[in-house]
């Protein structure tokens, strides 16, 4: 399972003094071959190279910001000239952002010569790494037209709006006027639920408010706990498996559901709740505000069920040991007296390496219900594990 995931979500507030101008942006031509390749963060976000001034920025496809931003890092290295500016909205809490001006823009088939860009911190645990992003590359650059994205080639490109380069099932999508993000709709529990962002940068799959969840839960489903980064800080959410959720005319089954405690997020900004990558990367999508529709056509993973912890523990690597960050409610870990914050150095005998802990270890946190595991803390003690289904 995804279950530390991160949201790069930033909304500015209605009419907020962001630009001094837009610049002027243009799609090259033969924008159908300007593919970009990208790969995928720790955090499931979409990571690719865009150039600012002439300067290489790894940069994030997120939707579900307002303007695009620049990490302060990045705006030194590129010499951008930073004005303070006020406060935005993420997930976690509020976020103070500059503004600078840019000569360029580019990346894939856009090229956009003067106007700016917010900057803002973008911190190493919104994409689970050392080091967090330069760019999130928002609805400002990508909302005039149509964004294609292939998750299981790894590439995606910008297409002039209503172009339709495959066929699938259509939702409704536009670029909602009070908070400038992508929205849609959803259905759950024979409930229309609206607006719905539609977030790129969220690594997650379904995120509602606790309104929205209040309302269209299903009857007698159990739920845990998880822990999920955003800019604004940490969030500690509800966590469930959800049977169906159904989109315009898809219906996506066993669906990774997150819900924010009240007054989280979504409902700040009157948004019944997200969808992220977690969901959006089961199919090749279509995003085009312009024509109002997205379009998804399942890929090979659509109906492949989420991965569901076995074990309630919710840890991140630090060098040649794991931190745990999260106890999940009702988990196997709970019951046991695990504490977020305790350090473990080996697994069933293993030590864990730097080089290759994710790949020897990652397997025992959803592993097969009944198997008993061994771990040694960095404390000296030791503690066994069975791994049970809790959700």
């Amino acid at each position: 399972m995804r279950a530390i995931l991160l949201g790069l979500a930033l909304i500015f507030a209605p009419g907020a003094a962001l630009m001094p101008g837009t610049g002027i942006a243009t799609l090259a031509d033969d924008a159908e071959a300007r593919w970009v390749p990208f790969d995928v963060t720790p955090g499931n976000q979409i990571r690719f190279t865009a150039q600012v001034n002439g300067v290489a920025a790894a940069a994030v496809l997120d939707t579900g910001v307002t303007a695009s931003v620049a990490s302060p890092r990045f705006a030194a290295l590129a010499k951008l000239k930073i004005q303070a500016r006020g406060v935005a909205r993420a997930i976690g809490g509020q976020v103070p952002f500059g503004w600078a001006t840019t000569r360029s823009l580019a990346f894939g088939a856009l090229d956009r010569r003067g106007g700016g860009i917010t900057v803002a911190a973008l911190p190493a645990s919104a994409i689970g790494e050392a080091q967090g992003p330069d760019l999130l590359i928002g609805q400002d650059l990508l909302a005039p037209y149509a964004l294609e994205i292939d998750y299981v080639g790894r590439r995606f490109r910008l297409l002039p709006s209503g172009r339709l380069p495959f066929r699938g099932d259509v939702a409704p999508l536009r670029v909602a006027p009070e908070v400038q993000v992508y929205v849609t709709e959803l259905t759950l529990g024979g409930r229309r639920l609206r607006p719905i962002v539609v977030d790129t940068g969220d690594g997650s799959a379904v995120t509602l408010s606790q309104p929205a969840w209040a309302a269209s839960k299903p009857v007698a489903l159990p739920t845990t706990s998880t822990i999920a980064y955003g800019l604004g800080g940490a969030q500690i959410s509800s966590l469930a498996i959800v049977p169906q959720i159904t989109i315009g005319g898809v219906d996506a089954r066993e669906v990774e559901l997150r819900v924010e405690p009240a007054g989280g997020f979504s409902q700040t900004i009157g948004a019944a709740g997200r969808i992220g990558s977690g969901l959006l990367e089961r199919y090749h999508v279509l995003l085009d505000p312009g024509a109002g529709r997205m379009v998804l056509n399942p890929g090979p993973a659509a109906d492949v069920p989420p991965l569901r912890s076995t074990s309630g523990l919710l840890t991140r690597r630090e060098g040649n040991r794991l931190r745990v960050l999260h106890v999940m409610r009702a988990s196997p870990a709970e019951a046991s007296g695990w504490r977020a914050g305790e350090l473990i150095c080996a697994i069933d005998g293993v030590a864990i390496g730097a080089d290759d802990a994710d790949v020897r270890h990652a397997g025992w946190s959803v592993g097969r219900p009944g198997r008993v595991v061994s771990f040694d803390l960095c404390s000296g003690a030791t503690r066994q594990l069975t791994l049970q289904r809790f959700y």
